[in-house]
């Protein structure tokens, strides 16, 4: 293989891009100068405000008129899982291979990871449930189900069943499918479902602002709009909760309709949240709020920015690539019709792509400390398809823990190691703290693109090492107009404040999808990545040595696959060192 990489040309003649396609050819991403969690102070208050649910002042706030009917059914157009809906139907709840017996359940105390206990109390099952099965099937299971939750809940306030955002989504599903849990002839049961909507609602109404920033307070607030259209006298409620709505996605997207946790995964959680309430105005024949609409249409364009050829997203801040038909059917949910996003400027994904080749780019900080429950220290990592096959991919999946997944591999997948980027001696570009939160490291994120005559050009340098080894690492990476050739550069370079740096370890790694075969070359410079589709991609690095290392990467449903990495080792000096690499697609 004659192939070698060379050093990358300085940005030649610029084509300057459309406007509309939104490329900023310089920005600094700053990272949060006060990035340290939520304070003592908001955790005490927060803490009082949920004792305050035991009291009967907070019982009284929840008594009203009992509602005598809804007002009308919104349709849910996003499928549910006919498997976990299968699996209710045989006695047991199924979420991402985990399994809970129905027989026994006590629903005050459910031993399961949090994401599933929320999937419980959230009512999101009732969607599978209606996926598996017809409705006559399905009404019996619903309603035993709705009994033991009324049971044990329905009067009683605690966490996490009357969370606000399990609140939201729970009205949300109770009357999207309320002819599953409403048909009873029972006239006791039916005002005790009803009045366990209102309930809800008037709960929403005096916690939705305290619901944390972002995804969280946004489903707040969509469940107190839904309650406002489909409950009866709900005028005032509306007013109050589209302002709020209003302030609440002002807060938790950037301009770019990216979210401001960064992660793939809330991002398709707020899309398919505002799906359903775009529903909820359909059946009511009432207009979307401009406001709503706008950023719906920003959020979906972000979402189809990190979709690779395949359809599903990239492996990004604990995320993983979910069912393409499941993206598919959510976009259409929304009624929106727009092209990807190139730029992410704020949420900080960048998209190169050419001929069937993607690539994306991890081009900003990592998420802020609250924010960043599963983040990851992956700025600068890349991604790269080539039609539905995934190339170089990051191992992914540390929000989707459970019985398949155990948690201690799940925070491994956080680390910088487990990203297709440079690592210095071994150590995280942003740490990644005991408790889970992300501390020091990433502070400030260089961008610069260019579209040039021979390709697009992207560069990205961030000082996650300056403080604590010295160096500034910069990726630079250069995508040719047919998309048969990304050339990159990884470059170190001593930090200015920096006046005596010590040797390093470098290792750079390219994890590998899994239908991707590597065959190293004999001068270990150089190896042949063969897809399961036949397609030959050649890899050649300038410096080091070349090595094939275990790797894995985790699918859409949380489940880990082994595959293989390949990793440049080398030893940079006090003065930094570049190493150039290229990727060709060869026939």
């Amino acid at each position: 293989m004659s192939t070698r990489p060379r050093p990358l040309a300085r940005p030649a003649p610029v084509i300057e891009p459309p406007e509309e396609d939104g490329i900023e050819q310089g920005k600094r991403l700053i990272r949060l100068s006060d990035d340290r969690g939520i304070s003592l102070t908001q955790r005490i208050a927060n803490h009082f405000y949920r004792m305050t649910w035991a009291t009967p002042f907070h019982t009284m706030r929840l008594k009203g008129k009992y509602p005598l009917k809804l007002l009308a059914v919104p349709d849910d157009a996003i499928p549910g899982d006919p498997r976990a809906g299968k699996a209710l139907r045989a006695g047991y709840f199924f979420f991402r291979g985990m399994k809970q017996s129905v027989i026994g359940m006590d629903w005050r105390k459910i031993d399961q990871p949090d994401a599933f206990v929320d999937y419980l109390h959230g009512f999101r099952w009732l969607r599978d449930l209606a996926a598996a099965t017809s409705r006559d099937n399905a009404v019996p299971v619903a309603e035993a189900m709705m009994r033991q939750w009324l049971e044990a809940h329905g009067e009683t306030v605690s966490e996490p069943a009357w969370r606000v955002d399990n609140c939201a989504w729970r009205i949300l599903f109770w009357t999207a499918y309320s002819p599953l849990i409403l048909s009873s002839g029972d006239l006791v049961y039916r005002s005790l479902v009803l009045n366990g909507i209102a309930r809800t609602a008037r709960h929403l109404d005096r916690g939705a602002d305290k619901a944390p920033v972002g995804l969280p307070r946004v489903t707040a607030w969509v469940g107190i709009v839904a309650a406002s259209l489909l409950l009866p006298g709900g005028e005032g409620r509306r007013v109050f909760g589209e302002a709020g709505l209003k302030r609440a996605l002002e807060g938790a997207f950037y301009a770019d309709g990216g979210i401001i946790s960064r992660s793939p995964i809330e991002q398709i959680e707020a899309i398919t949240l505002l799906a359903m309430l775009r529903a909820v105005y359909d059946v009511r024949r009432e207009d979307l709020p401009v406001f709503v609409a706008q950023s719906l249409e920003r959020m979906v364009a972000a979402l189809l920015g990190i979709l690779h050829g395949d359809g599903a997203p990239g492996s990004w801040q604990g995320g993983a690539p979910i069912d393409p038909a499941r993206i598919t059917a959510i976009v259409a949910a929304t009624g929106i019709r727009t092209r990807p996003l190139r730029q992410a400027r704020d949420w900080g994904y960048q998209r190169l792509a050419a001929g069937t080749t993607v690539v994306q780019l991890d081009a900003a900080p990592p998420p802020v400390a609250r924010l960043a429950r599963n983040g990851c220290a992956s700025t600068g990592a890349m991604e790269l398809s080539d039609g539905a096959t995934r190339i170089i991919v990051n191992c992914g999946g540390a929000a989707l823990a459970g019985s398949i997944l155990p948690i201690d591999l799940a925070q491994g997948l956080r680390t910088t190691a487990a990203h297709s980027t440079l690592i210095l001696d071994d150590s995280n570009s942003t740490a990644i703290m005991p408790d889970g939160s992300l501390g020091k490291g990433v502070s400030e994120v260089e961008l610069d693109r260019h579209e040039m005559e021979q390709g697009s050009r992207l560069e990205v340098a961030h000082d996650g090492y300056a403080r604590r080894l010295g160096f500034v690492h910069r990726r630079i990476l250069m995508l040719s107009n047919e998309g048969r050739e990304l050339r990159g550069e990884d470059v170190l370079l001593p930090a200015e404040k920096r006046k005596k740096i010590a040797e390093c370890p470098v290792a750079i790694r390219f994890h590998l999808g899994t239908e991707i075969e590597p065959t190293l070359t004999a001068d270990k410079q150089g190896a042949l990545l063969r897809t399961g589709h036949g397609t030959l991609w050649q890899f050649r690095v300038g410096a080091g040595e070349l090595a094939i290392e275990d790797s894995l990467w985790v699918d859409g449903e949380g489940r880990p696959h082994p595959t293989q990495q390949l990793v440049v080792h080398m030893v940079t000096g006090s003065g930094g060192t570049s190493i150039g690499w290229l990727l060709k697609k060869s026939g």
